[in-house]
């Protein structure tokens, strides 16, 4: 549970460092809002259509008897928007990280920066970049999307469809959040997804701590767009410890040249100075 407590350190850090740096704060609000825009037009049509998706998707239905009928077709409802809500919180920060590439890039550049040390580059124009972003993200997503069915299924068993598997949700959807945050600053320093699915899995509950809080809190209407500055930020923080590059680990500096010589013994008092 340490680790757990150090990754909900670094997603508070990173709010604090954009708290500190109110310009990259306000910069970093962009790409979220157009993003928050697309996807309550298309959560309002699910909730709007969810209805007659069901009861397209089950005509076996229709001759059913109350309350049958309606119990049948009422769950699926409520599992068809759950699961695009579930997907709209994973997706979300891939779609607005895709659109605010240029922008989080800049922000992570800036926390290397002022955290000390070096700060790596990609070195790789904007067009490969996003390509990289877009082509990792789509892998994400379609792992997301896999154990999101699985999920569904799971969720019709009884009792444990309303306790365990919510829960089994939020960690998956927690991981593959910190996943897409941190790629941010591992593109950066050239961590390919495999890599980065490796040293995240390698300190699960430090990936946890930082990605299932945040994503509770996007669950919250219009609360996405508000972390996720600080939660860019506190993801390169993260990264900064997953691969030992805080600036407390540097080396100690050699003693200098003019530094007084070891005392020479002599003749009687072997610890007296010449």
């Amino acid at each position: 549970m340490r680790d757990f407590g150090a990754g909900l350190g670094y997603l508070v850090q990173g709010q604090k460092w954009v708290g500190r740096h109110g310009r990259w704060f306000g910069f970093g609000l962009l790409p979220g809002l157009v993003t928050l825009v697309l996807y309550v037009g298309a959560l309002v049509g699910l909730g709007y259509g969810a209805d007659d998706l069901t009861a397209w998707a089950t005509p076996f239905a229709d001759d059913w008897s109350s309350p049958w009928q309606g119990l049948l077709r009422t769950t699926l409802t409520v599992l068809t928007f759950g699961f695009g809500l579930f997907l709209a919180v994973v997706t979300f920060t891939a779609v607005t990280l895709l659109v605010g590439q240029p922008f989080y890039e800049s922000l992570s550049e800036e926390v290397d920066r002022t955290e000390g040390g070096e700060v790596p580059e990609s070195g790789l124009p904007l067009w490969r970049e996003l390509w990289i972003s877009a082509r990792d993200s789509l892998k994400v997503v379609l792992r997301v999307a896999f154990y999101g069915v699985l999920l569904f299924a799971c969720g019709f068993i009884p009792v444990v469809g309303q306790t365990v598997v919510p829960v089994i949700g939020f960690c998956v959807s927690g991981f593959f959040l910190a996943e897409e945050l941190s790629a941010v600053a591992l593109q950066r320093r050239s961590v390919e997804l495999k890599e980065r699915l490796r040293m995240l899995r390698g300190r699960r509950m430090l990936t946890l701590g930082f990605g299932v809080p945040l994503t509770l809190a996007f669950l919250v209407p219009f609360v996405a767009v508000f972390l996720m500055p600080g939660a860019v930020a506190g993801a390169t923080l993260m990264v900064r410890d997953l691969r030992g590059e805080n600036a407390d680990d540097a080396e100690p500096a050699a003693a200098p040249a003019s530094a007084a010589p070891a005392p020479v013994p002599t003749p009687g008092n072997p610890y007296r100075k010449a």
